[in-house]
C-alpha cells in the first residue's frame, strides 16, 4: 500500500500532466481537494505524535505576550540574529544544520516581552516530513509572526521554496483569509452566489471540491476573487493559519549599494546584516507594527500613570475585561467602571465599560464597586 507521500506526489504528477480547460476543470478541482486531503494527513500525524507540539527537543515553555518563529534554510544567520536580538547563545557556525532544535530567546521591545524561536533549517520536503520538517513546522505554526530569514548571497529562489513548504502545511504568510461563506444544508444541492466577478474559478471546479469533502448541498456566497484553493481553504477550516511574516534579507554587508536598492523592492522585507548590527532597529519595529500589539499604562486613582511598565494586550483582545483580566481576574466581579484617557475615548476621562476596546498607549485607572 503506498504511503501518504506517495500518494502525493502521484497526484502532483497527474496534475503536472493534466492541461487546465473548460473539460479538465472538474478532474483538477478533484485533485486539488484531495491533495489538501492528504497534506491535512501529514499534518494532524505530526501533531498528534508530538502531542500537538513539535516533539523532543522542539516542545518550548511558552512565554511573553507573543511569540516570533525563526525559519529558512540551514546556514542563512537565524541563530546569530536571535543572539544579536535576544543575547541568547544559540550555536552558530559556517557548516549547515548547526542548530538541531528549538533555541529559545526573550526580548524585551517597548515594554512588551516577545518570545523568539530559532529553529532548526528548513529544506525542500519538508512539508512532506523529509529531515526534520514535520517538527519545524509544528513549531512555526504556533507562532504569532515568523521571520523567514534569507542569505542574500544566495540565491532568492529559496524564498520561493520556503513559501511552498510553508502552504504546504496550510501555513498563509501575509494573506487574510479568503471572504467565502459556506453554509450547509440538508437538502437542495449546490447554490453558488458572488458578489465580485469569479474569474480564477468556475462553477464545475466549485462542484467538484465540494463533491471530494462529501457536501452535497451547500450556500456558498463568494465576496472576493476566490481561487479554488481559496475556496479548500475555508473548507479546511482550523488547519489553516494565517499570520504575518517578515523576509529578513541577512549578509547586506557583502552587497553593493544599488544591490540593495533593489532588496527594498521585495514587500513585508527588511534587509539586515546580523553579522554587523546593520538595520536591526528597522527590523525590530517592523516587527512591532505587523504584531499590532496594544500597550495599556495602569493609573491607580489619584496617582501618576506608570509608563515604565504597561499591559500589553493581542490587537484582538484589547477590551477592558481583557485588562482586567491581565492584571487579575478578581478585578473583574469587583469592576464598575473604568476612566480612560487616550485615543479609544472621545473625551479625557471618559467612563466606560468592560466591553470598550483599548487603543494603543491608553491609559486606565478601574473604579471599583
Amino acid at each position: 500500500m503506498s504511503t501518504t507521500v506517495e500518494k502525493i506526489k502521484s497526484i502532483e504528477d497527474e496534475m503536472a500532466r493534466t492541461q487546465k480547460n473548460k473539460a479538465t476543470s472538474f478532474h483538477l478541482g478533484q485533485l486539488k481537494a484531495k491533495l489538501a486531503k492528504l497534506r491535512r494527513e501529514i499534518l494532524t500525524a505530526s501533531q498528534s505524535s508530538g502531542g500537538g507540539g513539535g516533539g523532543v527537543g522542539f516542545d518550548v515553555a511558552r512565554t511573553g505576550v507573543a511569540s516570533v518563529g525563526f525559519v529558512g534554510f540551514p546556514s542563512v544567520g537565524k541563530s546569530t540574529l536571535l543572539s544579536k536580538l535576544t543575547g541568547t547563545e544559540s550555536e552558530s557556525a559556517d557548516y549547515e544544520f548547526t542548530t538541531l532544535v528549538t533555541v529559545p530567546g526573550i526580548i524585551r521591545y517597548k515594554g512588551a516581552k516577545i518570545q523568539m524561536l530559532d529553529l532548526p533549517g528548513i529544506i525542500d520536503g519538508a512539508k512532506d516530513g523529509r529531515g526534520r520538517g514535520k517538527q519545524v513546522i509544528a513549531v512555526a505554526r504556533t507562532s504569532n509572526m515568523l521571520f523567514v530569514v534569507l542569505d542574500v548571497n544566495k540565491p532568492l529562489a529559496h524564498k520561493q521554496v520556503i513559501e511552498k513548504e510553508l502552504e504546504g502545511v496550510g501555513i498563509r504568510v501575509n494573506k487574510s483569509p479568503p471572504d467565502i461563506i459556506v453554509k450547509k444544508k440538508e437538502k437542495g444541492g449546490i447554490s453558488i452566489t458572488n458578489t465580485v466577478p469569479l474569474t480564477h474559478l468556475d462553477n464545475d471546479e466549485i462542484r467538484a471540491v465540494m463533491s471530494e469533502y462529501r457536501i452535497n448541498s451547500a450556500e456558498i456566497a463568494f465576496r472576493c476573487d476566490a481561487t479554488i484553493e481559496d475556496l479548500i481553504d475555508v473548507l479546511e477550516g482550523p488547519t489553516r493559519r494565517y499570520m504575518p511574516a517578515i523576509y529578513v534579507l541577512n549578509k547586506i554587508d557583502s552587497l553593493s549599494l544599488e544591490e540593495l536598492d533593489v532588496l527594498y523592492r521585495i514587500p513585508n522585507a527588511v534587509p539586515v546584516s546580523s553579522g554587523k548590527d546593520w538595520n536591526l532597529d528597522e527590523l525590530l519595529q517592523t516587527m512591532w507594527d505587523r504584531l499590532n500589539l496594544v500597550r495599556v499604562y495602569t493609573r491607580p486613582k489619584g496617582t501618576m500613570p506608570d509608563f515604565s511598565d504597561p499591559v500589553v494586550l493581542r490587537s484582538d483582545r484589547c477590551t477592558v475585561r481583557d485588562f482586567c483580566n491581565q492584571i487579575h481576574k478578581s478585578l473583574v466581579d469587583d469592576f464598575r467602571n473604568a476612566a480612560v484617557y487616550g485615543t479609544s475615548v472621545k473625551h479625557q476621562p471618559q467612563y466606560v465599560g468592560l466591553n470598550h476596546v483599548l487603543q494603543d498607549e491608553d491609559v486606565v485607572t478601574i473604579l471599583k464597586k
